[in-house]
């Protein structure tokens, strides 16, 4: 019997490859799904009429969204924790008495421990400035700069930094200057910080460069940076400037060197 080859198939015509646009074929990454999600406040200031008129002038800025105004401890008191913002922005003065926002503070921190708070200063003097801080502030803003600037202070303690203008930190530095230790413990008395860490930090609130830390301590300003680095990571802080506010919060009055 006669063998035949098997029938090749017949060929199948191809498509050329479509062209792709380079720009239809950008992926753009999807956004982050809280980007677009206003911050919100909550504003108790010393008087019904400055409240709202502070909500007001925030509430005319893009990124922000006062959920509350307070004009008394009772009100501030009254809060659920359903309703909390995610920043309060607190007179010193309240309930016409002077410091009563910084008990008011720490009352809202004792309660909501993720709040970030910050206090408004009518002026910045070293009775008002330091103990904002000691009451759980990340922030101090004082009544005299604009609403823009607000905003920012705003942003930027929501975002997890700290905020104080120059005259502020100028006080705080006075403060260092005097000859109180600093305590670098956790809950249990345990140390935070080997002893050069310690000496790092000391460095640091004094307003040293890392090139003076280096010269003042013997190490390379590499090694100063990488001490940095990792005070940074003990401390759960990310700047210079917190450095200096979480070593200040560490001080211990009651001691002399």
């Amino acid at each position: 019997m006669k063998k035949t080859a098997p029938k090749k198939p017949a060929a199948r015509a191809t498509r050329p490859p479509a062209r792709v646009d380079a720009a239809a074929a950008k992926h753009e990454p999807d956004s982050d799904p809280t980007a677009d999600m206003p911050i919100s406040v909550l504003v108790a200031d010393s008087s019904r009429m400055g409240s709202q008129l502070l909500a007001d002038a925030l509430n005319a800025r893009a990124g922000i969204e006062v959920v509350g105004v307070c004009a008394s401890s009772r009100e501030l008191a009254a809060i659920e924790p359903a309703s909390i913002p995610d920043v309060a922005l607190v007179s010193a003065s309240f309930d016409q008495e002077a410091l009563k926002g910084l008990a008011i503070s720490r009352q809202l921190r004792a309660r909501f421990p993720h709040i970030k708070i910050i206090i408004l200063l009518d002026n910045a003097t070293p009775d008002l400035v330091i103990p904002a801080f000691k009451a759980g502030a990340t922030g101090i803003f004082g009544r005299g700069q604009s609403v823009e600037a607000l905003r920012k202070c705003i942003t930027s303690v929501y975002a997890g930094q700290v905020w104080a203008g120059s005259d502020e930190l100028r006080l705080l530095l006075q403060a260092f200057a005097e000859p109180t230790p600093m305590k670098f413990m956790d809950a249990k008395g345990k140390a935070l910080l080997s002893k050069r860490q310690q000496d790092i930090v000391r460095c640091v609130t004094e307003g040293m460069s890392n090139r003076e830390i280096a010269l003042r301590l013997k190490l390379s300003e590499h090694t100063v940076k990488n001490y940095i680095f990792r005070i940074f990571d003990k401390l759960g802080v990310s700047t210079r400037v917190e450095m200096v506010l979480y070593a200040f919060s560490q001080r211990d009055p009651g001691v002399k060197q």
